[in-house]
């Protein structure tokens, strides 16, 4: 398999929600995940099954969500995706208790495909953006 249709992969099966478990698939043993928060980077080491789990957890927080993808772009082992979820504020979140309100997150990230497995990703999503949704959502 390409690197983009490893990562188109991800998306359709295991980011989605549709099918967590299916990361086994398309993520390596361990894999790097570069996340920014306010400008501070920092990298943990994720399995698969740590990212079905997260998966599973957003599910719980954000129930069936939707998820867009709005721009998608491969060079070389590196695959960009910029996406939209759309969820409902269903589960605890940061100490802020569920409002049955939507939740719009935007995101992006750089996968790095090696041996037809996801063995890296750069992320960033709009923390500050989830933040202001969930207390405005609370003095609603």
């Amino acid at each position: 398999m390409t690197p983009e249709h490893i990562v188109k992969k991800l998306f359709e099966e295991v980011r989605s929600g549709k099918n967590p478990d299916y990361a086994t698939e398309l993520m390596a043993d361990q894999v790097l995940a570069h996340q920014v928060i306010s400008e501070e980077e920092f990298t943990v080491i994720r399995t698969p099954k740590d990212y079905a789990e997260h998966v599973k957890e957003m599910i719980d927080t954000y129930g069936d969500f939707s998820l867009e993808i709005q721009e998608f772009m491969v060079q070389d082992n590196k695959v960009y995706v910029r996406w939209r979820q759309v969820g409902t504020h269903v589960g605890d979140v940061d100490g802020y208790q569920p409002t049955n309100l939507p939740i719009i997150e935007i995101a992006s990230a750089v996968y790095r495909v090696e041996d037809e497995k996801i063995a890296e990703y750069w992320i960033q999503i709009d923390r500050a953006g989830i933040e202001n949704q969930l207390k405005r959502n609370k003095n609603n």
